[in-house]
């Protein structure tokens, strides 16, 4: 039985912009229209909707939603490329942690700069983001 996208909304738990934004950048197939034009989804929507929001929830790009949709519409293709754009996927948010580890460190350093409450005018953390100083410690 079709839906609205309201109703879509609702059971995936997107916004009805980002529905639309994902049906723009063809992530998700153009729905037929009732008479009063309304969208009307089925449950292949749904399905791949919620396929697209999980994947972004595990932060993939859109493209690689893309790539990993191409390999879902085409259940018989061998799925190395998804093994290989899984794996890149993992090196890069192993690079993002260790560069969140080290953002970490410098907010830390920066926090040192100013213990106690003092006027503004002589905040160490103020001065070191104004004079560029807070990035000096930073290897």
């Amino acid at each position: 039985m079709p839906i609205k996208i309201g109703e879509l909304a609702k059971r995936t738990g997107a916004t009805v912009e980002t529905i639309r934004y994902y049906e723009k950048e063809n992530l998700l197939p153009e729905p037929t229209r009732s008479q009063g034009n309304y969208r009307l989804y089925r449950e292949e929507h749904i399905e791949r909707l919620q396929f697209i929001l999980h994947c972004r929830t595990l932060d993939m790009t859109l493209e690689e939603v893309r790539v990993l949709l191409q390999y879902w519409d085409t259940p018989d293709k061998n799925c190395g490329e998804v093994n290989i754009l899984l794996d890149e996927h993992i090196n890069a948010v192993e690079t993002r942690m260790k560069e969140l580890v080290q953002l970490k460190q410098h907010l830390l350093d920066l926090r040192q700069k100013c213990a106690k409450e003092a006027p503004a005018e002589s905040c160490g953390i103020l001065h070191a983001l104004a004079d560029n100083s807070c990035h000096l410690s930073s290897g």
